[in-house]
């Protein structure tokens, strides 16, 4: 065993700007926050930014190539991951600590180790006196197995590819998203389409049916992403109240921020004739037959049916909602025949590979974290990994 602290250049908290939140910009050099750590992924959603003179001042916290970064208070504490290159220079702030690997470490073993940790430094910081928090003596004195670089590096590389993979599945689900939201957007921008209710053209928190205490899938508020289409988790429970949803519907958030922040799914990847169910916070919606389903998912983000649904927005200050009738007046053109057509086909075609490649980036997180302790405590001689093998999107049996 080896104390991480001897076998890292840096291991110290971020520190928080001048002004709090109030600095924040739309723009600038990154200031990475604990929302942007999830375990082994960089989670861009929400990333905010600091001008030029503010991330002066944090220069002792600037995030380098290879850094690890490690969430230390709150509900994310332990969570882990490497910060893409695209985001460097970067801060971070006090929620979040860097811990920088010296030369006799791989960073990638690095973060395997402290993913592989993580029971351990959960347990660390809820002993604390202050809840959910880990410090710099904790992490310093955390206990890490220490094979010989060759090995760390076998490991890094199996790792990294199945990571690579995920990486790559992403940015084309990025890409098809965005081809479909500008088409999206030009129908709906096409002064010669006639505007129409919501409520016209789609079902508005249409009946389904699940038995109280019947075991189902359920997506919860956390599991939507605010700029993707396909859950980012999901589990199977006893259904015991909440918002109902079958293959073709699209769910979005109706309560601040959530609504605010774009928080919205796409349901294509059940059984057939299968419900499931999630928050009692979600609205949904579903093509009355004429439009394909697709379309009120890339209506959920567009920006203007944002900003209205915000702007209709009642209730107490934080606990505001939308409803159901409010999003039912919402005007949007209706698309042509023509039109209906196109987005038929390239929206449908592109939601099909988004749904597989995501089902397949699901896999590949299992089957890591499923080989990590076994790869870790040399259960698996890593020189017989195939790595091929593990990322041929032949996963369905994994």
């Amino acid at each position: 065993m080896t104390r991480l602290g001897d076998v890292c250049e840096k291991i110290g908290s971020g520190a928080t700007p001048r002004g709090g939140k109030e600095a924040y910009k739309d723009a600038g050099i990154p200031i990475i926050r604990s929302q942007n750590i999830h375990d082994w992924v960089f989670q861009p959603d929400g990333l905010a930014f600091l001008d030029d003179e503010q991330a002066e001042s944090l220069s002792n916290v600037e995030v380098r190539s290879n850094d690890v970064l490690l969430n230390i208070t709150g509900d994310s504490v332990a969570r882990a991951c490497i910060v893409p290159s695209e985001r460097i220079p970067a801060r971070v702030n006090q929620h979040v600590a860097i811990v920088r690997a010296g030369k006799e470490i791989n960073p990638t073993y690095l973060l395997a180790s402290l993913q592989s940790k993580k029971t351990t430094l959960l347990s660390l910081a809820s002993s604390g006196a202050t809840r959910n928090a880990l410090t710099k003596r904790m992490i310093e004195n955390l206990d890490i197995d220490l094979p010989s670089r060759e090995i760390q590096d076998s490991i890094a590389q199996v790792l990294d590819s199945i990571q690579y993979k995920i990486t790559l599945n992403n940015r084309l689900n990025d890409y098809l998203e965005q081809l479909c939201q500008s088409l999206f957007n030009r129908f709906d921008n096409d002064e010669n389409n006639p505007f129409v209710k919501v409520s016209d053209i789609a079902d508005v928190n249409p009946r389904r049916t699940l038995k109280k205490g019947e075991e189902a899938l359920c997506i919860e508020m956390a599991d939507l992403s605010t700029t993707g289409a396909f859950p980012t988790d999901w589990r199977t429970k006893a259904y015991n109240g909440g918002v109902k949803f079958v293959n073709g519907d699209t769910i979005l958030a109706r309560i601040t921020p959530c609504l605010e922040n774009g928080k919205a799914g796409y349901i294509n990847f059940l059984e057939q004739d299968e419900v499931a169910f999630g928050s009692t916070e979600y609205i949904v919606l579903t093509s009355k037959g004429e439009l394909p389903s697709e379309f009120f998912y890339f209506l959920a983000r567009n920006e203007d049916f944002i900003s209205y649904a915000t702007a209709h927005m009642n209730g107490s200050s934080g606990r505001q909602r939308v409803s159901g009738s409010d999003v039912g007046n919402y005007e949007v053109r209706m698309p042509s025949e023509k039109q209906i057509s196109e987005f038929r086909k390239i929206a449908g075609n592109a939601m099909r590979v988004i749904s597989a490649s995501s089902i397949e980036s699901r896999k590949l997180a299992q089957l890591r974290d499923a080989l990590l302790p076994k790869l870790m405590s040399g259960e698996i001689d890593v020189s017989k990994v195939e790595l091929t093998q593990l990322t041929n999107n032949h996963l369905a049996d994994c």
